[in-house]
């Protein structure tokens, strides 16, 4: 599934017109779509007291629509009417002839009569802007969307639909308005926008559903941003043959550990098992060997050189470039800490252009690429970069807010200047590549921000990465299931109280879930 932004889905209107689907068209189905979803909501439609805010726009005509077939269909519409509609709009005069009831705002100066009919309703459809939204609310718009508000937080709480978008939310990500409304259910026409896979899109928008409205499918061919689903994880999971063995699955080398964080070795190399991976090997400080090698009974060891107790040395380097060939992806940066003999370690092994496989950079690795100058330029093979955000602040010496301020675009831009693919994490975790294709999580779980998890995620990714995908792909997918895995967690637990360790288990549960979907048609 794609991702637009508005400026996209207005090109993709304009160019169903010039294919022969025309606005009206486009509009009707929107309305009739919409439509249905606010019947199912309301379960029983027949004597329903429905309000319905219409702006001045398109959004507003969709609104009318709506609006047309729930008053034929048995509820109890009132249109208010936020700003005048042009004059004659047959879509206005439809909703008369349906018997819809009208109340002009610009006759309830006062707005008695929409602080009645709020208290009346059960469900209220923001019909107001959608994405049309390009400054702050106010005016006739803004004091409509305050009373909405004040009603939201009564003791008669009405249901709320947003049609498209909820009137204030920035459709490319942008600024939440104050006025917006929170709603419980957000019908998005044609194609998610990026707004909803925001924090603040998310809490506004409530739970989303996207509709058809007509456009051509092949308008999308040329978007550049999609959302990861099931259906495209379980075409790209890697095949599963009857009689392979373990070499067929890669083999994966985690460089990770310290003495201060020797779980993260543990998580990395747990996360690469459970999604596949033939056979992992944990390169680790020789001084932590017999407490790993006690809890990763499956994993292979190659105890490293220490410069302090439970510290890799720079000279490890060497041991590690000797071996890389017997692996098919290394995944480095797990715990290995902020000492800074690491640095050096750092440089020696990943900048000497001596490293072919691919490679998942995530932590410290990034913490200590971060303070040498265009460490991109020294990358012998393909990358993976797992930043937080706050790593990702210092990769590009710019303050965290601002990364989150735009996430898509700022991982878009690393991952062009870098040449690596990017997994700016987070909620709605964003996957970058060098060509400038993007993916975005679902999920927003705020169960998975404790410690650790990042070391599974870098695991999952690399296992992926030891059994054939590509790296983009594997990020994709890895961002997914271990996504998908915390929403499991939270579903059996809640979201207070999940650990990394969590998530491990129910990896492949997920792929089982996933690959019992097959590949759908043409994949």
């Amino acid at each position: 599934m794609k991702v637009v932004t508005a400026q996209e889905m207005r090109e993709m209107e304009r160019r169903s017109e010039a294919e022969g689907v025309s606005t009206d068209a486009l509009m009707e189905a929107a309305g009739l779509a919409v439509a249905q979803e606010v019947a199912a909501l309301l379960v029983e439609v027949r004597q329903a007291p429905v309000l319905v805010l219409v702006g001045p726009g398109n959004n507003g005509g969709d609104g009318l629509v709506a609006a047309r077939h729930l008053q034929r269909w048995g509820a109890r519409v009132v249109l208010y009417l936020c700003t005048s509609r042009p004059t004659g709009d047959p879509k206005l005069e439809a909703a008369h002839f349906a018997r819809c009831t009208v109340v002009e705002g610009s006759h309830d100066l006062s707005r008695e009569a929409l602080e009645q009919h709020l208290t009346a309703s059960r469900l209220v459809l923001d019909a107001v802007l959608g994405t049309g939204k390009t400054r702050p609310l106010s005016g006739p718009v803004g004091d409509v969307l305050a009373r909405l508000q004040q009603a939201c937080h009564g003791p008669r709480r009405p249901l709320v639909v947003a049609l498209d978008l909820p009137t204030g939310l920035d459709a490319d990500g942008g600024p939440v308005d104050p006025l917006c409304p929170v709603a419980d259910l957000t019908v998005t026409l044609g194609y998610p926008k990026i707004g909803l896979f925001t924090p603040q899109g998310a809490r506004h928008a409530g739970r989303w559903k996207v509709v058809d409205i007509s456009i051509p499918p092949h308008l999308s061919d040329a978007l550049s941003t999609h959302l990861l689903t099931p259906d495209f994880v379980a075409s790209r999971l890697p095949s599963r043959p009857p009689d392979a063995h373990k070499g067929a699955f890669g083999r994966v080398l985690v460089v990770a550990g310290s003495r201060s964080y020797v779980g993260a070795a543990y998580l990395a190399c747990m996360g690469a098992y459970r999604t596949g991976a033939g056979l992992v090997t944990l390169a680790a400080p020789e001084g932590l060997y017999s407490l790993l090698a006690q809890k990763l009974t499956e994993a292979t060891h190659l105890p490293l050189p220490e410069s302090a107790p439970g510290v890799v040395a720079p000279a490890a380097a060497g041991l590690l470039r000797d071996r890389l060939r017997e692996y098919q992806t290394a995944v480095i940066g797990c715990g290995l800490s902020q000492e800074s003999s690491i640095l050096e370690f750092i440089q020696r092994l990943l900048l000497s252009r001596e490293v072919p496989i691919p490679t998942v950079l995530d932590a410290d690795a990034l913490n200590h690429l971060a303070q040498i100058t265009q460490w991109w330029n020294h990358l012998a093979g393909p990358a993976i970069v797992t930043p937080h955000p706050g790593e990702m602040a210092r990769l590009l010496d710019r303050p965290a807010n601002e990364i989150q301020a735009d996430r898509l675009a700022i991982a878009r831009e690393a991952a062009s200047r870098w040449r690596v693919t990017v997994v700016l994490k987070g909620a709605f975790t964003v996957v970058a590549s060098p060509s400038g294709i993007a993916a975005l999580s679902p999920f927003a779980n705020p169960g998975l921000a404790t410690a650790g998890t990042g070391d599974v995620l870098a695991g999952v990714i690399g296992g992926l990465v030891a059994q054939g995908l590509q790296p983009f792909e594997a990020a994709c997918c890895g961002v997914y299931l271990h996504g998908a895995a915390g929403e499991e967690v939270r579903r059996e637990l809640g979201d207070t109280g999940m650990i990394a360790s969590d998530l491990l288990p129910l990896l492949p549960r997920v792929i089982h879930r996933l690959r019992a979907l097959g590949p759908p048609a043409g994949a």
